[in-house]
């Protein structure tokens, strides 16, 4: 028995063709908040969301997707929105166990269940939501036929040591930054640290959450990682402090400012007419409102804890299990031509071609930055739909 639960504010009218529930199962905690669209009982596509977005980013080109022929689902992922059931207890207290990046893929193994389908035709990931779409991948293949990946590549299993060496210890790392490499950016000559670990820290949420400026935080955010900004996306030869000051300051942040001020201080007056003129074509301040209210309800810690799992080496010791599987269904890889994302790892496309035997890509979408479904939603329904068209099961 999988009881709905009404949604107390509708985010799309009846007469949309995307429809939203609550549905809750006795095979999890969590409550989720899902958006649908298609009839289901066809082909199901699960989309999984990135950071600080939600299912709702996913709005533009699900109908798209429907059309097509397939029953398409996005979710409020653990930690965000309106999905509940999860930890909120805060940043000492939580149990980031919950939030281990396995237990993020069997959310999504439940969800299909509750959903009554033991295969999922394609998944679908961007940002962050790209780690459990290629786990899913990897791990359940005989679930998840096929796979697409927006924006964060997938450099690959750990690598374990065959001997005790150096340098195969060096593999051995799950590509975390060494402390050395933290010493290095903060020794620059205009100190710098990595974005993912201060969103690691205590004091990312208490910064980033007051709802004073909270929109025109937001609004920066995603304007600055749009291809509205005055991105150049460049690769780096090596995983330097000095090849990484090469990336914008959202991802190499100043070292004794938090997000918040960081984004407050890239937003130049410049930068502010060039944004006021360009954001209401793919995020117009009504739909920018959707992110506003539900961080103001929830706040970002519980997004935040996927990060301190992704730099936390031992929370991710259930993926040794792994070491040396590659993803063995078809994948994609889709990336805006202005998004900085690709260009964090040096040799990432290589490295994800290597980790994949069904490697397809990379499509570059033209006029998208970081927000690629968002910015350019016709351009990458249409690759998902050419892809999942092309490399049937």
């Amino acid at each position: 028995m999988t009881p709905n639960i009404e949604i107390s504010t509708a985010l799309f009218p009846s007469s949309s063709d995307l429809r939203e529930r609550q549905i809750t199962s006795s095979a999890s905690e969590l409550s989720y908040y899902l958006i649908e669209a298609g009839d289901k009982g066809r082909p199901l596509l699960i989309l999984l969301h990135g950071f600080p977005e939600l299912a709702y980013s996913w709005r533009k080109i699900m109908p798209s997707l429907a059309q097509a022929g397939y029953y398409v689902v996005a979710f409020d992922q653990r930690g965000y929105g309106q999905t509940v059931g999860w930890d909120t207890r805060p940043y000492h207290d939580v149990d980031l166990r919950t939030f281990a990046l396995t237990n993020l893929v069997r959310d999504v193994i439940v969800l299909a269940k509750i959903l009554g389908y033991h295969e999922v035709d394609c998944i679908v990931g961007h940002d962050f939501g790209c780690v459990p779409t290629s786990l899913c991948a990897l791990i359940r293949p005989d679930m998840f036929k096929r796979a697409v990946v927006m924006g964060l590549p997938f450099l690959g299993t750990p690598a374990l040591p065959f001997k005790p060496n150096p340098d195969e210890e060096a593999e051995a790392s799950r590509n975390n930054l060494q402390p050395d490499l933290h010493d290095e950016l903060a020794r620059l000559p205009y100190p710098k640290k990595h974005y993912r670990w201060y969103y690691s820290s205590p004091s990312a949420d208490t910064e980033m959450s007051p709802l004073s400026g909270l929109k025109a935080f937001l609004r920066g955010y995603f304007h600055l990682k749009s291809a509205d900004a005055r991105n150049d996306p460049q690769p780096i030869a090596a995983s330097t402090a000095r090849e990484l000051d090469k990336l914008p300051p959202y991802y190499i942040m100043p070292l004794h400012l938090g997000m918040r001020d960081t984004i407050s201080q890239a937003m130049t007056p410049d930068e502010t007419s060039n944004m006021e003129s360009r954001c209401q074509r793919w995020l117009p301040d009504s739909d920018l409102q959707v992110y506003i209210e539900s961080f103001e309800r929830t706040g970002f810690q519980g997004a935040l804890n996927w990060y301190r799992v992704s730099t936390d080496s031992p929370l991710q010791k259930d993926l040794d299990i792994y070491a040396g599987k590659k993803i063995e269904v078809p994948c994609l890889y889709m990336v805006g031509t202005k998004d900085w994302l690709l260009h964090q790892t040096p040799d990432a496309v290589e490295r994800m071609r290597q980790a994949c035997t069904q490697f397809f890509g990379p499509v570059m979408v033209e006029g998208a930055g970081h927000w690629v479904q968002q910015e350019q939603p016709q351009k990458v329904a249409e690759e998902i739909l050419r892809f999942l068209d092309s490399y049937e099961d």
